[in-house]
């Protein structure tokens, strides 16, 4: 892997944000924006033997707000969906990909690991359904067969071509990983994810066109049980929020592994974040540390907002 990069003096600001003019002016806030809890909640997993990667970037100003490790490569289970949602994304709007073709449930193996599909009637759907399933729900089998359709070669260039030099998606979704598969589904970075969902949200992963869909697909996802906890949000209706909190997320689970990635503004700022937590997981005492840092900087990032 590329060593290091140079710590940030550094981002181009990242324009255009779809907040538009629900910004209100900004006032320093400073004393609140510290991420003190924050930092407490990550150095005690670190401690406790868990391997821990944060970033932070204002949407405005384009620089890095809180960064820990971001650089390390670490897996990042279902945030592998997001390029892959992109490439079909592109696929759409190029007319590579016809959003009505209609895929047989039955064309890949069964997978259980996560997903609604596999309890629904409906033995085939169109590839936009199978999309928002992917981004909404974290549908492994509806995720099996984009990447199908696709293929494997084109989401890794697509990634190259994004400039994530640290990610990769590796496989498909398995029940089970045998000694010949790929030991996880995607590896990535804080640094790439967060800046990755900051493109997504200023129109610049592609064309402003599969940036718009891509985020419009991760608007409708219901895993808010993270660092979205903080905001209030309901899992199951949160596009268009009556106090103007702009908001999209894509978590990952593995066994032992905690991701969650996205966008969070509000009336005073914007940030993109990404945080990678991989622990042992011995025990729900163990798990449950593990998710209580991600809240305590899902109330951090709300601080930061508003």
């Amino acid at each position: 892997m590329p060593s290091e990069p140079k710590r940030d003096t550094e981002s181009t600001p990242q324009r255009g944000s779809r907040r538009g003019n629900r910004r209100l002016p900004r006032r320093a806030a400073a004393g609140r924006r510290s991420f003190t809890s924050t930092l407490k909640a990550l150095d005690a997993l670190a401690t406790s033997g868990a391997k821990v990667s944060v970033r932070i970037n204002d949407l405005d100003r384009g620089t890095s707000v809180l960064a820990g490790d971001d650089f390390v490569t670490l897996p990042v289970a279902g945030l592998g969906a997001v390029p892959l949602l992109i490439e079909v994304a592109a696929g759409f709007e190029s007319g590579a990909l016809d959003p009505l073709e209609i895929v047989e449930r039955g064309s890949v193996d069964a997978v259980t690991v996560a997903g609604v599909w596999q309890h629904l009637k409906a033995p085939a759907l169109p590839l936009s359904d199978l999309a928002v399933l992917t981004a909404s729900t974290g549908d492994a089998l509806a995720a099996n067969i984009l990447l199908q359709r696709v293929g494997l070669p084109a989401v890794r260039e697509r990634i190259e071509g994004l400039g994530m030099r640290r990610s990769a998606l590796l496989d498909r979704y398995r029940d089970t990983r045998g000694p010949d598969d790929a030991p996880h589904v995607a590896l990535g970075s804080a640094r790439e994810l967060a800046e990755l969902f900051a493109a997504l949200v200023n129109s610049q992963a592609v064309s402003p066109g599969v940036s718009a869909q891509v985020s419009e697909w991760l608007s409708l996802n219901h895993d808010l049980s993270l660092v979205a906890s903080a905001t209030g949000l309901d899992p199951f209706a949160h596009e268009n929020d009556e106090h103007g909190l702009l908001f999209i997320n894509k978590t990952g689970r593995d066994a032992g592994v905690r991701v969650e990635a996205g966008v969070l503004a509000g009336p005073r700022a914007g940030v993109a974040y990404a945080l990678i937590v991989c622990f042992d997981d011995l025990s729900i005492a163990h798990r449950l540390r593990a998710h209580d840092a991600f809240r305590v900087l899902g109330t951090d990032l709300m601080e930061y907002v508003f």
